[in-house]
């Protein structure tokens, strides 16, 4: 695929990339979940960017139209499906990435629900740390080796804000991504000298499609988005940088995470939360 030029250059979703070329020109990326919310806006990103980007998901149809929507704009995907809370399914999800030479790997796949220690009963915590632990540890263990015989590769796993400042309605998927991010700082320790990194992105309160139709559907009364937004981000999420995060704002810490020029950056948490972690 032909590089795009730097400056100019605009990733499927319509979003400006211009600016630090990131040197992922070539690479080759597998981004779980990502026909839709932060794993499509990760997809975008990476293939604005240069990457070939394997799409996964559970929905053919969903996954088709962000690899389509890559293609279109000048990006190269492809689409694997698969269950990676099923450990067959996940095997062929894993022969998929080493056969399109997966050498970043991002584990953006992640069930969430709220549950309190009222109702989150030990099925429901197996089942979130199956879909948040588990099934990165799997893709891991698969995709790792080839990065270490090639002498690079990045593991990027998306763990939450709830890691380290846990919710009192999500404790079960506040202990998943906090073990996320202990396996995460293992792993960097198990990859030292070669050339190879793993790190976590731990989003704050971001708008995806769902939270916002989630949000619109619970308000009070009738309202539109923009009258909604401002209030949340003062009110339900309130942080230093005084708003709601994007998609592409943990596209864009993903990328850089991805790149070449992250290589010393190993066994970090990267919270892109607008501050919101630690404010009383």
């Amino acid at each position: 695929m032909t590089h795009v030029p730097v400056a100019g250059r605009v990733a499927a979703g319509g979003v400006s990339v211009a600016g630090m070329d990131l040197q992922l020109n070539g690479r080759r990326a597998l981004v779980t979940a990502s026909s839709g919310g932060i794993g499509a806006a990760v997809a975008h990103r990476l293939a604005a960017e240069g990457c070939r980007v394997l799409v996964h998901g559970r929905d053919a149809g969903r996954a088709g139209a962000v690899a389509d929507a890559i293609r279109t704009a000048g990006g190269t995907a492809e689409v694997v499906l698969g269950d990676l809370t099923d450990a067959a399914q996940t095997e062929q999800v894993a022969a998929a990435a080493q056969a399109f030479g997966v050498r970043i790997l991002v584990n953006n796949a992640g069930p969430v629900a709220q549950r309190d220690w009222r109702t989150a009963d030990p099925a429901a915590w197996a089942a979130t740390f199956d879909g948040n632990v588990v099934s990165a540890v799997r893709l891991i263990r698969a995709l790792v080796p080839a990065m270490r015989a090639d002498g690079w590769g990045r593991v990027v796993n998306l763990g939450s804000r709830t890691a380290t400042a846990p919710q009192p309605n999500l404790v079960d998927y506040s202990a998943a991504k906090a073990a996320v991010v202990s396996l995460t700082n293992t792993l960097a320790k198990d990859l030292t000298g070669t050339g190879v990194t793993a790190n976590v992105v731990s989003p704050g309160v971001v708008v995806t499609d769902g939270m916002r139709e989630m949000f619109l559907a619970d308000a009070p009364g009738p309202t539109t988005w923009a009258e909604l937004e401002p209030k949340l981000a003062r009110e339900y999420a309130p942080n230093p940088a005084g708003r709601l995060g994007t998609p592409e704002d943990i596209a864009a810490a993903v990328a850089f995470l991805a790149s070449p020029l992250a290589g010393y950056i190993t066994g970090i948490d990267l919270r892109v939360d607008g501050g919101i972690t630690g404010v009383p």
